[in-house]
This record gives C-alpha cells, structure tokens and sequence, in this order.
C-alpha cells in the first residue's frame, strides 16, 4: 500500500510549530526557523533515546528502520514522538548501501527528494568549505602576507560522491613568483570539518564562532592560519544561513521527522544536528534519533563528542542486532556489496550465533560504560527462526541489557514495533541513566585515545606514528589538550582491521596520523589507513536507481 503523504504544514501543526517558524520547500519539506529556540527548551520529561548497532555488515542492519519504527510507534501509544536523523549522501546511495531513509513500511518520504539534493544542505556544505579552499590558496598567490607555509595546507576540497581517483593529487600554487608543488586529495563532503561544525553548533550564533576557530594552516613560523584571518568566516555563514536550520519531513505513517546534516560516523561524528535535537527535545515527549554504524563508532562519538557539546543525556540506547549480522561476527559468512548472500546463512545456526554473539555482548558493554541502559532490539528477517531468536534473547540479558524484543518494523511499521515502544516507555519511566562520559576534559590527548582503543575497542594499547605523536604534543602545547577525541577506523570491526570480527582483544590500534579540528571542536585521529574519500564497490547500487516517465525515482532502497 502507496503512504499518503500530507501538507508539510500539517505535520508542523502536529509539533506545535507556528506557522511563521515554518518554511515551506514544496508541499511535502520545510525548514523550520532558528527563532523557535527562543521559546524552546527541553521539557522535563522528555526523553532521549539512541538507537545504535552492532558492528554492521556492508549492507547495514536496519537501525534506520528501527529509528522511524519506534517512533512511529510511540506516536501510536498516543505520546508526541519525532525521529531525529542524518541527511544521506550521494556517495553510499549511489555506492554500497544505497539510501538513508529506510524501508519497508518503515521509511522516511518523500524518499526521493531526501535522498538526492534534499533542501541542499549538503551542497551548501561543500560550496562553503572549498570556497575557503580558495580563499585560502588566493591569499598565498597574492604575496602571501598572512606567510603561510604552503606546505602545512590541511584543509581539503570536498564534494559528495564517491571517486577513489581524487583521493590524492597535485598541482601546483604561485608563492612568491615560484611555482610550488602542493600534495592534496579531494574528500567526501560528509567527511569535512565544515559538515561536523554544522552538526555540532548550538545556534547560528555558535556555528559562527566555530567558522571563525576553524585551522586550515601554519604559517612559516608554524602560528596557526584560521578562518578569521582569512576574512572568510562571513562569506561561508551566509552560504550556511539556511543549511544551520533543521528540516522536517514525515514518515510513511505521518510521524515528523527531523533531517539535519549527515557526517560519517567511520571518519567524523556520525550523528545528526545538536540544534534539530534542541528543537525535537522542547516538542517533543519522545525523541528518537540514531548514530552512524555500531557503538563504537557512532555511539562513543555520540556520547562523547556530541552529547559533551549540547548537554543532553540519554535515557536509553536501543541496540539494534540482527541474526544475519551476528553470523557474520562469527567468521563463517562474509556479506559484499553487489553479491547474493549465501544461503546458508539463514540456516539454523546456533553454534555460529554463538560464536558470534561474542560481538552483542561487547557492544552492549560498551553502552553500559556509559551509565546508559540498553534495549536489544532484534531486527527481524523472514528466515529467522524462533529457536535462534530466542536463543539470542536470552543471551543479550545474560550480558547485561535491560530487555531484549522483536521488531517487525520494516514488514509491518509501527504495529511490528510495539513491543519494542512499550519496552522503551517501561525503562524510561522514572529514573533515567546515570550518564557520564568515557573520559575528562583534562585528561591528555593521548591517554584519551588510549581509553577509547583499550575500553572501546579491545585494543591492549596504542601505537603512533612520528608525525601523529608530535602532531598531538603539538595541539596540546597550542591549547588544544580538553578537545575530545575523535577516532577515524573501519565500520567493519571493532578494531581498526575489518577482517578482525566479534569481539577481538590483544591488538594494538595504530594512529597513522592526527588533524586539529579546531571549529567543530575535536582532535580527528586516523587509525591505519582510513579515508575520507569513499570508493565505489564492483557493482555500485547506483547501477538500480532509475527513473520512470512520471518522474518516480526506483532502486532506492
């Protein structure tokens, strides 16, 4: 059955959105006006629940589909619930995992115009960080009297497809009537510094700030160059201006739904916009909303980037596993891109489940340290079995989640998540969690990516290159010391090498290289040799997507 989709208006009015905070993009999206936080502040009996994962497959294991289900659902127990989410990118649509707006009967519409340009926030994005990019680059051509040291240019050109091709290039800058070869690469647009600043500002007014804090180089006597030197700060807020209000859509059953920026959770945060979680919060008894990839990492980076930054804690993470994923965990079936799954993986397995779940149990931990309690939610497929569902149930409060239930969200929206609604009112009713952070503000640079490496990941301890030890001395003796850490690794396992699955101990995690991140406010740390600028697979998803006469767009999801 088609969804019927209603005026944008309507769903607003549902909110208890005025009329003059709404602007309208179409019948179907809108932008929603900063000046509703004025009269906004969270209410006291909100609750703020985090939908996370196991470590995923290639293919994903449904935590959008969860994220909308459950918020639906919490609607149909007749509590005002709105699901917070991340813009996709043209890279994975077009590329591995295809889109970002669920599926099923569980999905965000129009999905088409979510999934491509949207609102153009994205594009917004990448306009701003290249033109500083050239801002940049023009004032060392023209007697470079900032005397920046053109070797030390960290800033990147970004745009938002996959193409493994301009991941490294050169050219060449005039400095000084010399021409002077310069190393760079492209990057993805949801991997740059200016999508994470966006995702982490409060306001336009902090977001402002941040653009002007912003490091893009050194100068010969190695001071760091920012934003405001540059004198560039202005131009790319009024590029952002609309791109820092959140935009609201609807589900497949009129649930509204916040979309609002969209950095990757494998190279950056990972998490939707603090200020369309502000806005969600003051309307809202129920906001759900989602972080990239498995708990560590979009959830750490969550709990410890971005929850630092807004002040929120959450009340409770709903763990999304799935009994395909949890096989792959066990070493026995790999899941690519483009390929036919085997068969043999929804055999009844429950030695390899086992084995698996080795992983489920580590990511419910890792939750736990947060003083945050967890919901198992079991995304469920077709060929499951009761035997291996039951199985996994009784394992996951055997490592320590609060509930384990079913969801049937993508077959059935809102009605296959019921249970897993009731479970969250349940736990959430009265006291909430004892919310705390990994780490101290205070703490060094490096005994914070050791905590993370060692507590998060297993890892027996760290390992640095040259460069990213005297790249963090450095930012520690600039001032630097109380960032947070942000830590850039594969989605694919709990380490930095994917082929290392469950729950893997012993390693030691390698730190290739490390960027000051100045506006959004963070240390990035490569982990082996991570990139920002994504691949496409041997058959991309794009090769689906086409579009018939009357201008529906197929092969989405």
């Amino acid at each position: 059955m088609t969804p019927k989709l209603i005026d944008i208006s309507s769903v607003a009015r549902s909110l208890g959105i005025r009329a003059a905070e709404i602007e309208s993009n179409g019948r179907h999206k809108a932008k929603i006006d900063l000046k509703i936080l004025e009269r906004l502040k969270r209410r006291k009996d909100s609750r703020y629940i985090l939908i996370s994962a196991i470590t995923p497959t290639a293919l994903g294991e449904g935590k959008t589909v969860t994220t909308i289900g459950l918020s639906m659902a919490l609607n149909r127990l007749k509590y005002k619930s709105v699901c917070s989410l991340r813009q996709s990118s043209l890279g994975p649509l077009f590329g591995a995992k295809g889109g970002a707006t669920g599926g099923g009967a569980s999905q965000v519409l129009p999905q088409d115009e979510v999934n491509f340009h949207f609102t153009g926030d994205t594009h917004a994005v990448g306009t701003a960080n290249n033109l500083l990019v050239s801002f940049l680059e023009n004032s060392i051509f023209h007697a470079n009297k900032l005397k920046i040291d053109p070797g030390s240019l960290t800033l990147k050109r970004c745009l938002d497809i996959s193409d493994r091709s301009l991941r490294h290039i050169r050219y060449f800058l005039k400095v000084n009537n010399q021409k002077r070869e310069i190393e760079t690469g492209f990057e993805i647009t949801a991997a740059s510094e200016v999508m994470s600043l966006l995702t982490l500002s409060r306001d336009f007014s902090d977001m402002r700030s941040r653009l002007k804090a912003m490091s893009v180089a050194r100068t010969a006597q190695k001071g760091l160059v920012k934003v405001k030197d540059l004198k560039a700060d202005g131009m790319m807020a009024a590029v952002l201006k609309d791109a820092i209000k959140p935009n609201l859509v609807q589900t497949s059953e009129n649930t509204p739904c916040f979309i609002h920026t969209g950095p990757f959770a494998n190279v950056s945060i990972g998490s939707s916009s603090i200020v369309a979680d502000r806005m969600a919060l003051g309307l809202c008894d129920y906001v759900v909303t989602e972080s990239g990839f498995g708990v560590d990492c979009g959830g750490e980076k969550f709990f410890d980037i971005k929850c630092r930054y807004s002040g929120f804690k959450p009340d409770a993470c709903v763990l999304v596993c799935s009994l395909r994923g949890l096989k792959v965990q066990s070493r026995k079936f790999n899941i690519v891109p483009g390929k036919k799954i085997d068969a043999a993986i929804f055999k009844e397995d429950l030695e390899a489940l086992l084995e698996g779940a080795a992983n489920l149990k580590k990511q419910i931990q890792n939750v736990r340290i947060f003083g945050v309690q967890v919901i198992v939610c079991l995304n469920v497929f077709e060929k499951d079995t009761a035997k291996e569902l039951e199985f996994i149930a009784a394992k996951a409060i055997e490592f320590g989640a609060s509930d384990c239930v079913e969801s049937t969200a993508w077959a059935n929206g809102s009605r296959g998540a019921m249970e897993l609604a009731a479970s969250v009112v349940r736990h959430t009713r009265g006291r909430g969690s004892d919310f705390k952070f990994l780490y101290e503000d205070a703490l060094p640079l490096k005994e914070k990516i050791e905590i993370v490496a060692k507590q998060i990941y297993g890892a027996s301890g760290v390992d640095y290159s040259a460069p990213a030890s005297e790249g963090l001395d450095l930012f520690s003796g600039e001032g630097f010391a109380r960032l947070p850490v942000c830590i850039a690794k594969t989605q694919f396992s709990l380490s930095h090498d994917e082929s290392l699955k469950g729950a893997p101990s012993g390693f030691r995690l390698p730190i290739k290289d490390v960027r000051l991140c100045s506006g959004a406010g963070f240390i990035l740390a490569h982990a082996s040799t991570m990139q920002t600028m994504p691949g496409l697979p041997i058959e991309p998803r794009g090769e689906r997507v086409d579009v018939k006469t009357t201008g529906e767009v197929t092969g989405l999801s």
